[in-house]
């Protein structure tokens, strides 16, 4: 699946956007990125106050810097720093639930109190120039999310509800299962899950408690339910019942990390979702 990057334009606007919400909110002391590159030399050992953006990505190399502009693919995914970026050494979780997720990396704009290091060598492969150990870190914009999840309660007759499953996943292992979820895709994730979680105006889906990895979902009932931006859609979900073959305690999906599967072999929406 083929995702647009946002453009460089797209780019000059975060950047501008950066700018504006740091100019209404910082003090005489606050920096963003660039000047305080700028002036690296001039703040080498200092404590700063700097707003940026700050990216998170685990993997090899794990990435962990504060930018002035980030870059995300169209359905918010694969977020990259871009511009000279600021290794960030110890940022809080804490300050992570303000930010933005959408299933492979966290980003938002941040303002940061710390060290201000300008030695050269930071991060993996000493490759950063610069370096902040983080004192505190707090989300300039606060992105608020909502949750939905399937209840805890029996479905009927020959039918298992998804919380039940995963309390005991071995039990039903090499069954053909019905059950109900929140199927979610993205182009990467397949998945049964519990529930989903979104940004207020419905961006930046993410599957949420426990999940099942999930192939074979029919493209026609995909189509039923919550669609993201673009053609073919950047992500998909809504509440499904699926039927198909189970299996616990493998390794699957994105890197092995799912232990359960499903093969749907029967699935449709259960959600009125207004087209």
């Amino acid at each position: 699946m083929n995702f647009r990057r946002l453009s460089t334009l797209l780019q000059a606007a975060f950047l501008l956007a950066a700018l504006l919400l740091t100019a209404c909110a910082q003090t005489e002391s606050d920096l963003y990125v660039p000047e305080l590159i700028a002036k690296a030399q001039d703040f080498n050992g200092k404590q700063v106050t700097v707003n940026g953006y700050y990216v998170q990505r685990a993997g090899d190399p794990n990435v962990s810097v504060l930018a002035p502009v980030v870059s995300t693919l169209d359905n918010g995914l694969d977020a990259q720093p871009a511009g000279d970026a600021i290794w960030v050494d110890g940022f809080p979780d804490a300050a992570l639930t303000g930010l933005h997720q959408p299933g492979d990396a966290i980003y938002g704009l941040v303002r940061m109190i710390g060290q201000f290091d300008a030695a050269g060598g930071y991060g993996p492969g000493q490759a950063y120039k610069y370096q902040i150990r983080v004192a505190s870190a707090e989300p300039i914009e606060q992105v608020r999310r909502t949750e939905v999840r399937v209840p805890d309660a029996a479905l009927g007759d020959g039918k298992v509800a998804l919380p039940e499953l995963m309390k005991d996943p071995a039990k039903y292992n090499g069954q053909t299962i019905t059950t109900q979820g929140y199927y979610f895709w993205n182009g990467l994730i397949y998945v049964l899950a519990e529930g989903i979680s979104s940004e207020e105006d419905g961006g930046s889906p993410q599957p949420i408690g426990k999940q099942i990895w999930m192939e074979g979902f029919p493209p026609d009932e995909s189509g039923k339910l919550h669609l993201g931006p673009g053609n073919p859609p950047s992500y998909v979900w809504g509440l499904v019942e699926v039927s198909g073959p189970f299996q616990s305690g493998g390794k699957f999906g994105k890197d092995g990390k799912y232990t359960e599967f499903l093969q749907a072999t029967a699935a449709k929406s259960i959600e009125n979702i207004k087209k």
